[in-house]
């Protein structure tokens, strides 16, 4: 098959770029390396075709769609403080570049979009875990980004045969997420922290919890998405299908360093959630998806990897 991904310069996106290499897939990415880094696709580069290019644009889309079976739509201005700070670059980047990867998917006949979205469209709901069925109560731009961009690969698939799956991910962490960034994923940074001996910091009380995904099971869930026999549109959770508090990575990391850090704590961050879980029984269902990192063997790889880099 032909492939575009869209980020594949990115976290998420070059792991998955990696995977379709592996499997013999033309691929094409297209990044404006806004967040994304060319040294992520190292050791794929000679064996892609590589865009640069923003998503704002709709020519460069369309172009980078060309030809194409399967569009992975990854590229996102990521984070919820950044999104509070500057709704209108994550509006941009966001909801304007999806409304164009699916304009031209279905100008240039793609077979299927697989979006990457994202457990903040639960909100603070208290119910747990979360179900695809829940009310979505966005608490942040980023979420009204990626709520919206799944509506408009629901009206894309109802109102010209687009079929899509949109995978709210939750927590994603694990090799090459930049951790010094100030809006990069809080593992990321524990993580440095650790290898540093350097107090973990904090939002909050350390008790709030997560669905932390790694991110191999990420990948595994968008190429089991690319190619499930489900028609239309679809909304489906990935994550790893289990809750754990910032108190027991701390705990998990210091144990895997062999150290005891101390803990800083600070104030909880506006647009935060206190407890995400998900179901994953629809991933199971319809994708065959099943996680097989859990969370301590992923940080030991995360670990490791942070080590020799």
């Amino acid at each position: 098959m032909k492939i575009l991904v869209t980020g594949g310069a990115g976290f998420i996106g070059s792991h998955l770029v990696e995977a379709l290499v592996a499997r013999g897939e033309h691929v094409r990415v297209l990044d404006n390396l806004a967040t994304g880094h060319l040294e992520n696709l190292a050791l794929v580069r000679a064996q892609i075709e590589f865009i640069q290019g923003d998503l704002a644009d709709l020519e460069t889309v369309q172009a980078a769609a060309a030809e194409t079976d399967v569009v992975f739509h990854q590229a996102a201005l990521p984070s919820v403080p950044r999104s509070i700070k500057n709704p209108r670059a994550s509006h941009d980047a966001n909801l304007t570049g999806t409304l164009n990867v699916l304009i031209a998917a279905r100008d240039r006949q793609v077979q299927r979009v697989v979006m990457a979205s994202s457990s903040s469209v639960y909100g603070n709901s208290p119910a747990l875990p979360k179900v695809e069925t829940f009310e979505p109560a966005p608490l942040s731009p980023y979420a009204v980004t990626k709520l919206a961009g799944e509506y408009y690969a629901r009206v894309f698939a109802d109102l010209y045969g687009l079929s899509t799956i949109c995978l709210r991910y939750f927590n994603v962490f694990g090799p090459r997420q930049d951790p010094h960034s100030q809006y990069s994923g809080a593992l990321a940074k524990f993580v440095q922290c650790a290898l540093h001996g350097e107090p973990y910091p904090i939002h909050g009380d350390g008790e709030q919890s997560r669905d932390f995904t790694y991110i191999e099971n990420v990948v595994r869930a968008n190429l089991l998405a690319a190619s499930s026999e489900t028609d239309g549109a679809l909304v489906v959770n990935v994550a790893g299908g289990a809750r754990t508090t910032l108190n027991q990575i701390i705990a998990t990391l210091n144990e895997l360093t062999q150290q005891t850090l101390p803990t800083q704590f600070g104030p909880p961050r506006a647009g935060d959630v206190r407890h995400s879980h998900a179901d994953i029984s629809r991933a199971r269902e319809l994708l065959g998806y099943e996680p097989t990192v859990q969370v301590r063997e992923g940080l030991r790889r995360t670990v490791d990897w942070y080590k020799l880099s």
